[in-house]
């Protein structure tokens, strides 16, 4: 199988700071204060059929974890969405992954930034299945590092800043053989995978995490939604790890994983089973531009 070019060899256009350009000629100042203090935000959003999936709840997401991280985005919800899907049009990606983000620039390199000019651009790349025969589940580690709490980051904005603890374990947790890592709060409760969410299945019934101190997840937002029209009791609710070996199933949710059974959390056992089977394809009807029956 070829190997995938890294992307600094990206070919086609993206969007910047209003305009398209092509991969190539899109460059930033090396002192950009994004790149040396993370006052960066993004969103992960993928499109199937050429429709990307709750565009706008995403476009709102990034627009509040600019406002969370003092800055504003310097385009209007409407202007945004319009390079969005002008420049998945432009590319002709079906079925891609869609990265927006925004960043401080150069004008001043120093903890504060403040006058410093917010910048933003739109990249697009093909992406199928993220995890190939979902219904055999992956293996999840647990992280050494803890999400903090919402005193000591703004842990509602999707920020770059946040996922540095979120890179360490996901690289342990491959170096010790797993897919991905659990983390725990910063108070030793569950709270998520390193770029997903998790929920548990105990006696027909979903559990996962309450959503205090962790991204308002979409992809969460719309599992809650299948359950709802599935007739599912869904527990948000602190879940403590000594719970784990009480439940019989387990998947984790987000726009790159969609929905992933996990087989296994350092030891424990899970059988994917009818629940996640079901939340699957319930997901990919909406995604296609279905309704459920």
């Amino acid at each position: 199988m070829a190997q995938p070019l890294p992307f600094r060899q990206t070919s086609g256009q993206l969007w910047m700071d209003g305009g398209f350009i092509d991969c190539d000629k899109a460059t930033i100042s090396i002192l950009t204060h994004g790149l040396h203090y993370a006052s960066s935000v993004f969103e992960g959003e993928r499109a199937y059929g050429g429709k990307i999936f709750k565009s706008r709840q995403h476009t709102d997401r990034l627009i509040n974890s600019c406002r969370l991280m003092g800055f504003a985005l310097p385009y209007s919800a409407a202007e945004f969405e319009r390079a969005k899907h002008e420049l998945r049009e432009r590319l002709g990606i079906e079925q891609a992954y869609v990265r927006p983000f925004a960043w401080r620039g150069s004008e001043q390199l120093g903890v504060s930034a403040s006058a410093n000019t917010i910048h933003a651009a739109i990249s697009i790349w093909p992406m199928g299945t993220y995890f190939a025969d979902k219904m055999k589940g992956i293996r999840l580690d647990i992280a050494d590092w803890r999400r903090p709490p919402s005193a000591c980051a703004p842990v509602k904005a999707k920020a770059a800043g946040l996922y540095m603890i979120c890179t360490l374990s996901k690289d342990a947790a491959a170096a010790a053989g797993y897919n991905d890592a659990l983390m725990l709060d910063y108070e030793g409760r569950i709270a998520e995978c390193t770029g997903a969410h998790i929920f548990f299945v105990r006696d027909g019934e979903l559990h996962t995490p309450s959503p205090e101190w962790i991204l308002d997840g979409i992809t969460r937002a719309t599992v809650m939604e299948i359950a709802k029209a599935r007739n599912l009791t869904v527990h948000e609710r602190q879940i403590l790890p000594d719970e784990l070996n009480s439940f019989t199933e387990c998947f984790i949710v987000g726009s790159a994983v969609e929905i992933t059974p996990v087989n296994e959390i350092k030891g424990i056992a899970y059988t994917p089973g009818d629940i996640s089977a079901q939340m699957i394809a319930d997901y990919d009807t909406l995604v296609a531009g279905g309704t459920l029956s």
